[in-house]
């Protein structure tokens, strides 16, 4: 089959259907948190429903998004796309009407696994329909029209959730959902990857979210009584994981690639900076709702100029990485963000927002801008070519990882239960503990990379 020229009615089809399938998940991961506060209101949630909130999609995405991108590539990219943008849009109207917290948390889980089947596929449907010398100017404009995606989230879930109801972050999907399915059907041809694997790795899947989901409830409910018993399923099934990954053919995490030294440090790299990053988005539009006054619509654009940087310097940051070597960007990545972290100290009562919130967050976005084009290219780099993919998901699902038990683990180290993230006083106190602690791991994030990532990355096929 002859791949699709760039400039086409097909090319841009299968474009807009695979920006819309991101951006859909992109959205949602931008816009709940602004909603927690207003949530725990109306449901009267407790602080560890609202982390389960925020930790049930995280869980289910991270878990399964490998599985999910070794399914489309034996069923069908588009195939898989499409049964996970329904699965996502359905699952989004069991959160729009969910009655309880617990109905949204098992609603949440139910939109990572929509997730994990959608988000391999919008990337991977570009790759298998479009020739080869297009294909980096349709990846461009896919993460380009992702980013603002992600832009646009803080400003129209805090305008939903301030005019309309914070239901809508989530029903908004539906329509949006509905129209990738279209896109998707008439224009995207379907593809997929000869060479893989009939068989599917199944049990590496079922133990790794058992893992995931063992270890989160502990950090999460750490003290109570099902605590010790959540550990140590967690870790009983992260040993099996790896045990049942080593004897399995065609495992859903090739072991072997974590002999490379330079793959291993960057994924450890990115488990404590996107912890940080996880918890400091959580920590801070409560932060803002809870002591500053803000409400959903001014502390969802606060994290604006973080956005912005990204999208329009995140390129620039991977050409220094290419002109000098990773280990610089990734190193004073992280440090920059730290910095940008203690600025964020600022934002306390009565915070003024082009004083005390934006000078930390614009500093916390250039570094990050810096570190995230380097950091991906490392870790493609540093795999070989065959399995570039697959190395690629299992950044994402370690970012994705990370934030999850950060978000698990950091309330309950900072002092904070209940509804304490509703008292300014209290909340305001473990706020600022936070804060310096994810100032800590970023800084630590950077002396990983200063000491393990070389200045250049030889690929191992090379």
């Amino acid at each position: 089959m002859t791949g699709a020229a760039w400039g086409t009615p097909t090319a841009r089809g299968i474009v807009a259907a695979a920006t819309l399938g991101s951006g859909l998940t992109l959205l949602d991961g931008t816009v709940v948190n602004v909603a927690l506060r207003t949530v725990g209101e109306d449901l009267d949630a407790s602080l560890v429903q609202l982390q389960w909130i925020t930790n049930g999609y995280f869980l289910s995405l991270a878990s399964l998004i490998l599985l999910g991108g070794s399914l489309g590539d034996r069923l069908g990219r588009r195939r898989v796309f499409v049964i996970g943008t329904v699965w996502f849009a359905l699952a989004s109207l069991l959160c729009g009407i969910a009655p309880t917290a617990e109905v949204l948390i098992v609603a949440r889980v139910l939109q990572g696994i929509g997730g994990a089947l959608l988000t391999p596929g919008s990337l991977a449907m570009i790759q298998g329909a479009f020739r080869a010398e297009d294909r980096s100017r349709a990846i461009g404009a896919w993460s380009g029209l992702g980013g603002i995606s992600a832009a646009l989230g803080p400003l129209v879930g805090g305008l939903l959730i301030d005019h309309a109801s914070w239901r809508w972050i989530f029903l908004i999907n539906l329509p949006l959902a509905a129209v990738t399915v279209w896109l998707a059907l008439r224009w995207v041809p379907e593809t997929r990857d000869t060479r893989a694997l009939d068989r599917f790795d199944v049990p590496g899947a079922a133990l790794a979210s058992l893992s995931l989901a063992g270890i989160t409830w502990a950090l999460t409910d750490a003290g109570g009584s099902a605590t010790w018993w959540a550990a140590g399923i967690g870790v009983a099934a992260a040993v099996g994981f790896i045990v049942v990954e080593r004897r399995t053919h065609g495992p859903m995490v090739p072991l072997g690639l974590f002999t490379d030294r330079t793959f291993s440090a960057a994924n450890m790299m990115t488990l404590v900076v996107y912890a940080a990053l996880g918890a400091i988005l959580f920590f801070l539009v409560l932060q803002l709702q809870t002591v500053s006054g803000y409400n959903a619509l001014e502390a969802g654009l606060a994290t604006l100029p973080m956005t912005l940087c990204m999208l329009f310097l995140a390129a620039r940051g991977g050409a220094l990485g290419e002109r000098i070597g990773p280990r610089i960007p990734m190193t004073f990545g992280p440090m920059v963000m730290a910095a940008g972290t203690l600025l964020l100290l600022m934002a306390g009562p009565d915070a003024v927002y082009w004083r005390d919130v934006a000078p930390g967050l614009t500093v916390f976005g250039l570094g990050l801008a810096l570190m995230v084009a380097p950091l991906t290219a490392t870790v493609l780099a540093a795999a070989p070519d065959e399995v570039t993919g697959i190395a690629s998901g299992i950044n994402n699902a370690v970012a994705r990882a990370g934030s999850l038990l950060a978000v698990a683990a950091l309330p309950m180290a900072v002092g904070l239960s209940g509804d304490d993230y509703r008292d300014p006083g209290v909340f305001d106190a473990s706020y600022s503990t936070a804060m310096v602690i994810c100032a800590v791991l970023l800084v630590l994030g950077g002396l990983v990379s200063w000491f393990t990532i070389p200045h250049r990355v030889r690929t191992p096929d090379a």
